[in-house]
Order: structure tokens, then sequence, then C-alpha cells
């Protein structure tokens, strides 16, 4: 019996480590795109030199998938567009109260004053937390969950004078530490209906498959 309720527990660790992961994110556009741009070549703008990381270079070769969707092409040398990007991840740690199936009883000595509790003035003893009866009382286990804060935000401009074209902002909440895991979905929902409604706010939710 023990054997098949371990084997019963590893197939389902299998299953829903097989099941998809929905990445939902509040997508905010800005954009003053033109009718017709004959020119989409573009170039990523310098960041400063302590924010030009190997994981930010990582996550511009994903913008640059999908600008190619979109059919535009990097030209360094003389680009008509530049394109900008910056990303954070912020850990907000947040307490969670679960409910447990333990109890706990007050010994019968507290029901006469012990732990500060009060007489009413009719006379008898009760508990602040728990009247009028002495138990059982529900126990809770309160654990600490980490919610992680991330948000990108792309933008597009001019080369020529600076102006701006194109700003999207995407933000997501979610309990998965890594941002990597998490930024091509997010980079994919920045530009997804490009160029999306000016000044206009959704949500985009996207099907991430597990990786074999």
């Amino acid at each position: 019996m023990k054997r098949i309720l371990i084997a019963a527990v590893a197939s389902l660790g299998l299953l829903l480590g097989g099941c998809a992961t929905t990445i939902r994110s509040d997508v905010t556009t800005f954009h003053q795109w033109p009718a017709e741009l004959n020119d989409k070549s573009y170039a990523f703008e310098a960041p400063p030199p302590q924010d030009n990381t190997l994981e930010l270079q990582a996550y511009q070769n994903l913008v640059r998938g999908q600008l190619g969707r979109l059919g535009f092409h990097e030209a360094p040398q003389a680009p008509a567009l530049k394109v900008s990007m910056r990303f954070s991840t912020i850990d907000v740690p947040t307490q969670v109260v679960y409910p447990t199936n333990a109890y706990m009883y007050y010994p019968y000595s507290a029901r006469f004053g012990y732990l500060g509790w009060h007489r009413r003035y009719w006379g008898g003893w009760y508990s602040p937390f728990y009247d009028p009866f002495w138990g059982p009382f529900p126990m809770v286990d309160v654990q600490t969950e980490h919610r992680y804060h991330r948000q990108l935000q792309v933008g597009i401009a001019a080369a020529s004078d600076g102006k701006r074209l194109f700003d999207v902002t995407v933000r997501n909440v979610s309990r998965q530490m890594s941002t990597p895991a998490v930024m091509p979905a997010l980079v994919q929902s920045a530009f997804e209906g490009f160029p999306g409604p000016n000044g206009g706010s959704r949500v985009i939710e996207l099907k991430q498959e597990p990786k074999s």
C-alpha cells in the first residue's frame, strides 16, 4: 500500500510539472506611431556602464526577436530609430495565514484570571479571544511568501531628433523567483498588438509551456 501511495504522489508531481503556466501582465502603452514608416532600422541606446550587464544583454536579445517579427532590423551605424529598455524586480515578502487542523485548549486554571483575562460585571470570567467557551481554539500557521513585482519598460524614439514614438510599460506580480524565466513572456506582452492602444492599459495573459 505504501509503495502504491508513493507511486501515485510521484505521478501527480509529473502531471503538475507538465502543466503550462499562465503569466498575467498589466500593459500600458503610449504612442505617436506614424501611419507609414519606411525605414525600420534601429539601434539600442547605450545604457550606463553599471547597467550594461549580461542579464540586460540577454533581455535585449528577446526584444530583438520581437522587433524582427514586426519587420524591424538592427543597424548600429545609421539607425532611423533608437530603442531603450529598462527592467526591475522587487521582492515583497508577504505574511499569509493558513488554517490548520490543530486546536489548543486552555487549562482549567486559566478560567480564574490567569493570562490577564477580565471579569464581567455580572460575574464569571471570559476570554477576549474565545468567549463564552474555553476551547478548543483553532490554531493557524503563519508563513512568509514572496511576491516578485517586476516592471519592464521599452521605448522607441526617432534617432534624428529624439521624438518619442512608442512607450510601453509591463507590470507583473508573481511568486516566480527567476526573472529570466518570466522575462520572455513580459517582452512578448510588450509587443502584443503593436503598437497597441494609445494611452490604454490592458491585461495580457500568455501561456508558458514547461521546459522539457
